[in-house]
């Protein structure tokens, strides 16, 4: 019988992954097959570009993984039994996925951080639902309209400038819970408080939001902030079916992996990407990022395939090198980083910065649709390793 791995999420994470280890592993010795809620990969570092009203490229899964091998299921997935090896995916049917081994990819999403009034006034782009909604709210608005935009992490300073840029008859708003950009150098935060002023932005530096109503913004300092329109990118959170699982999970509900993205409880399952808690360079928990969740597949996905072929597994260190922003479709941001992901003073700012970050942009799609960058020798599944691995 064939090793049955079952990945759950088609993200940047699941996508590669699956695809990785259909190339390094023999058709005649597993079974792959590949659990997402829609039919198409979603380019997430893109969405506050398909918000603001760009056109992405549509990619299907089915164009994507034909002739890898890699089955498709489209369904949600609405529960994981860990103990009876069981995914149970909410499809056309509801159908229970038995595995030998699971990856988990499911990744995360946004989190109104307990704040009154988010879930039900606020717009937001983690998802592409979620995106086309307010895509569809923009469209609506007139010259003069207030938008407002909390948090101002690199999701909100991405989407507050594209905005700006593209709909500059918008009054657009963005509220800061620290100073604007204060994680980055000198020279980056300059740059971002340059282009933020270019565009008329609105900033509220070091200001907490404590309540969202329909038509305004509440905040601990100021008075309401009008917001025909408010959309909130203050923080993600994972999804809640790990912990619903005997999995070791952390006290957000990510699961608990090795240097091999490999659950430390149950070693048959592998998480990667957000929904994950593993220590990078420095011990440092490695953030919620396309940047980690690529060599984070690329090292679950290898080690999935030594451990099947009873061979050494391979451990490749991540590392961060750079945060890559976009500011608008002309101007952009590369700060440079240490290993642990802490900022340099160096950085890059500029058109040639924007050019850059669309680069990135395409690359990471590039490593979803060919994830492996040389030819490599499938390697057969030794029985021994499989039961070991089944037990």
């Amino acid at each position: 019988m064939k090793h049955h791995i079952v990945v759950l999420g088609a993200g940047y994470a699941g996508a590669i992954t699956a695809g990785r280890i259909a190339r390094r592993l023999r058709s005649d010795d597993v079974r792959i097959t590949l659990v997402n809620a829609e039919p198409d990969f979603v380019e997430r570092i893109r969405m506050h570009q398909l918000a603001t009203g760009q056109n992405l490229t549509p990619r299907p899964l089915a164009d994507l993984f034909k002739d890898t091998g890699v089955e498709l299921r489209i369904g949600r997935v609405t529960a994981v039994d860990v103990d009876a090896k069981t995914v149970t995916v909410d499809g056309t049917t509801e159908e229970h996925l038995p595995y030998d081994t699971l990856v988990y990819a499911l990744g995360s999403r946004w989190a109104d951080q307990g704040v009154p009034g988010v879930t039900e006034h606020a717009h937001q782009i983690a998802s592409r639902p979620g995106a086309l909604r307010l895509r569809g709210r923009l469209t609506e608005l007139t010259a003069g309209a207030p938008v407002v935009v909390v948090g101002a992490g690199l999701t909100g300073l991405e989407l507050a400038t594209e905005l700006a840029e593209t709909r500059p008859d918008l009054d657009v708003t963005l509220i800061a819970r620290g100073g604007l950009g204060d994680w980055l150098s000198p020279k980056g935060r300059a740059h971002v408080r340059k282009v933020t002023a270019d565009l008329n932005i609105t900033v509220h530096d070091h200001t907490t939001v404590t309540a969202v109503e329909d038509g305004a913004v509440h905040t601990a300092t100021t008075a309401p902030i009008p917001a025909t329109a408010t959309v909130w990118t203050a923080g993600f959170g994972v999804h809640p079916i790990a912990a619903a699982t005997t999995l070791e999970v952390t006290g957000t509900g990510q699961i608990v992996v090795d240097d091999t993205m490999r659950s430390v409880s149950h070693p048959d399952v592998y998480a990667v990407g957000d929904a994950a808690y593993a220590l990078g360079p420095g011990g440092k928990p490695l953030r919620m990022s396309c940047a980690s969740a690529t060599p984070a597949a690329w090292q679950a996905a290898d080690a999935i395939a030594a451990r099947l072929a009873d061979v050494k597994v391979p451990k490749a260190p991540i590392r961060y090198f750079h945060q890559c922003i976009s500011l608008g479709r002309k101007q952009g941001l590369i700060q440079m980083v240490k290993a642990d992901d802490t900022v340099t003073d160096r950085a890059w700012a500029g058109r040639g910065a924007a050019r850059y970050k669309e680069f990135i942009c395409k690359g990471a799609y590039w490593g979803v649709a060919k994830p492996v960058m040389y030819p490599v020798r499938r390697r057969k599944v030794t029985l021994r390793a499989a039961e070991a691995i089944a037990a």
